[in-house]
């Protein structure tokens, strides 16, 4: 049963059959370089793309690569995280063999203030591929979490090097729960969490949806540098679930109770309270009505 549990941790998938043994049912998929840059059309994302069996965090390498000068559109993918990142230095669980957890790195000629923004082109890319691949209906939840009836499938990282009025490089990182399984997921969540493989109980291919997202960063980023943010606030906004319903916000010091009226156009959220007012939110966790009592 050790050695068992040990393969599972690798990738493996097992299954038990009473007073029979074990059966294999399969074993994990590699990301491997060559193959991914060989199936992409895309002009600056996945330019270069660096694949690793384990990293502390992909976030972290990719920083480190641009600060020594890496090229914009560099994607470094990860079989394994031993220290994954979340938002607001929460930890990622990121087992082997089963999710995809990848970091963008990008040279854009944007202010700073205007970095935070870019959270909301990875969500869109990440819902269009995560529904292209496996057919499932994705929504986002504000600021930078992707959801399946209701539970997180996959998070997203920013980080930045930058001056006061410029900005260096910038990371894009996402975690997507592709074949992770129940007893793969932490017990300790804020929000309850999920995957392809316990929405649709079958396996997907990483190499797919790695594939599929980068493409659709690629198309993303340009329509930013064509036509700034106004088409992918819009985009984002299509898969805003909690759009016009009630919810609470808790920002660390208040609790906030209003309806959804969407976001602004420097990606805060818009939150109209019981006496009409639209109040700002620039950071916070939003949960339903629902989900809050």
């Amino acid at each position: 049963w050790k050695h068992i549990r040990t393969l599972r941790t690798l990738g493996y998938r097992i299954d038990a059959v009473t007073s029979k043994g074990y059966r294999l049912l399969s074993g994990p998929e590699l990301l491997i370089a060559d193959e991914i840059r060989s199936r992409l059309s895309s002009r600056v994302i996945g330019r270069e793309v660096i694949c690793h069996e384990q990293l502390a965090s992909t976030n972290l390498t990719a920083m480190e690569l641009g600060e020594t000068g890496a090229a914009e559109g560099l994607v470094v993918i990860a079989d394994q995280q031993n220290a994954g990142k979340g938002r607001l230095g929460r930890r990622w669980e990121s087992p082997a063999g089963v999710n995809l957890y990848l970091s963008i790195l990008l040279r854009p000629t944007i202010p700073p203030w205007e970095v935070p923004r870019l959270t909301f082109l990875s969500a869109v890319a990440a819902a269009r591929a995560l529904r292209d691949v496996t057919g499932l209906k994705i929504d986002v939840k504000w600021p930078n979490d992707l959801l399946v009836n209701g539970r997180k499938i996959a998070g997203l990282l920013n980080e930045m090097s930058a001056e006061s009025d410029a900005v260096h490089h910038v990371v894009l990182g996402l975690g997507l729960n592709i074949n992770m399984t129940a007893d793969q997921l932490p017990t300790d969540l804020r929000y309850p969490a999920t995957s392809v493989w316990l929405e649709k109980g079958i396996l997907t291919s990483r190499l797919d949806v790695a594939v599929v997202l980068l493409e659709h960063f690629d198309r993303l980023y340009e329509e930013l540098r064509q036509s700034g943010m106004e088409p992918i606030r819009r985009a984002w906004q299509e898969l805003f679930a909690l759009m016009g319903k009630p919810v609470r916000v808790e920002t660390g010091q208040a609790s906030l109770a209003g309806v959804v009226a969407g976001i602004d156009e420097e990606g805060a959220l818009l939150l109209q309270l019981p006496d009409g007012h639209i109040e700002k939110v620039l950071a916070g966790d939003v949960l339903p009505v629902e989900s809050s009592r």
